[in-house]
């Protein structure tokens, strides 16, 4: 059994040989295939069942018990809870979009046995980006918590709305789209949770994400969370100790097998974030399904134990240095509008831990734009679009 402080270290070990074999093609990772190879034989637990989907995706049934999150030091004596204790007021779906049709999950044939869950099989391109994407939060945290101020954005892009009020999570439909990037690139979209500066940032952040897989670029569900500014937590989708999975339809990672087109259908998805008012714990809501949760104790009493101070939502891309960067969203401005920018709408916001849902006037959300040459962000009514909403996206082609 590894500890959870060698698999820091040994997760931390692979990034930096990937690292090295990005930018030294002579170097192959295959000489170093132990290392990464120990890593995914921890992150993939035994499987009871496992399925292979029709794009190559293996989803693994585990029992709900013997996850990886209970590898955790702060969760090796958690219970499972299957279900957040105040369902009732965020099952209510009273922010469906009528102009946005939702994505339907699951897979013909797919169903978990009684008392597992389901789980993408973690592979080498998924310990890839949890890099790039620890780079990518790393980076965001530090911007919002120096208010823009002498940070290196350089390769790294957002354009997001921000609402920075005390708040207990929220929700939001997303716009799907699936940009093309490099191999090297990735372009994304979210809903972030989050409080505190510097190293006491904690975050929560879910959304859809493009990077390039078996050659193919494809858009997936995924998360990534931190509870001291990505210093040595921050953990993409199930690559460590952390999130409990528990429902047995919806993985973390699973691939949208439709996006939007510009100009014309759209699809969303529809996301939840909130705290259980009687656990602390942080439930992640997809489509009205509880996909899971990260419990209260990975966080701390100056952080997100008590509720969090932002919520942001909208695009963030990463390339390499002097490589263009890709599209953001439906890869066009805002001002074009719905059917051909990516938004965010249907937002709701619980400002109080009881859970009840507020809509916040759009004046409250903050357009932000890091390089508003290649993406931008806007807030605005539509009378298409119900509900006031965020778009943003743009067509990058920056090289810094």
């Amino acid at each position: 059994m590894v500890s959870f402080d060698k698999l820091q270290m040994l997760t931390f070990s692979v990034l930096i040989l990937i690292i090295v074999a990005e930018s030294h093609r002579k170097v192959l990772v295959e000489d170093n295939g132990r290392e990464l190879e120990r890593l995914l034989n921890y992150v993939n637990r035994p499987a009871i069942k496992s399925f292979q989907t029709e794009l190559g995706d293996i989803l693994d049934c585990i029992d709900i018990n013997k996850q990886l999150a209970f590898d955790h030091p702060m969760l090796r004596t958690h219970s499972v809870q299957l279900r957040p204790t105040n369902t009732s007021k965020w099952a209510i779906n009273r922010n469906n979009s009528k102009n946005g049709g939702s994505v339907p999950f699951g897979q013909d044939g797919i169903r978990c046995p009684l008392g597992t869950v389901v789980v993408k099989r973690t592979t080498y391109e998924d310990v890839i980006q949890a890099h790039r994407l620890k780079s990518m939060g790393s980076k965001y945290s530090r911007y919002v918590s120096s208010k823009g101020n002498n940070i290196d954005l350089t390769g790294y892009h957002f354009a997001v709305g921000e609402f920075k009020y005390d708040n207990y999570g929220g929700k939001a439909n997303l716009s799907i789209w699936e940009p093309e990037v490099s191999p090297t690139q990735i372009s994304s979209a979210s809903m972030l949770v989050a409080t505190g500066n510097y190293e006491h940032f904690q975050s929560i952040r879910a959304g859809w994400i493009v990077y390039q897989w078996l050659n193919k670029n494809h858009s997936r569900l995924f998360t990534y969370w931190t509870a001291d500014g990505f210093i040595k937590t921050g953990c993409f989708n199930t690559l460590c100790p952390g999130f409990v999975q528990v429902s047995t339809k919806i993985p973390l990672g699973y691939l949208f097998n439709q996006v939007s087109t510009y100009g014309g259908k759209q699809y969303e998805i529809k996301i939840s974030i909130f705290q259980d008012s009687k656990t602390g714990d942080w439930w992640l809501v997809v489509f009205d399904e509880n996909v899971g949760y990260w419990p209260k104790s990975l966080f701390t009493e100056d952080g997100l134990v008590h509720g969090a101070s932002l919520i942001s939502y909208g695009g963030e891309v990463y390339s390499p240095v002097k490589e263009k960067s890709p599209h953001m969203g439906s890869g066009h401005f805002p001002i074009e509008g719905y059917l051909r920018a990516a938004y965010v709408n249907g937002i709701e916001v619980a400002d109080e831990i009881d859970g009840k849902l507020s809509k916040p006037p759009i004046s409250t959300v903050n357009p932000l734009s890091t390089t508003p040459n290649c993406y931008k962000a806007e807030t605005k009514s539509d009378s298409k679009v119900p509900y006031d909403a965020i778009f943003y996206g743009g067509p990058g082609g920056c090289t810094l």
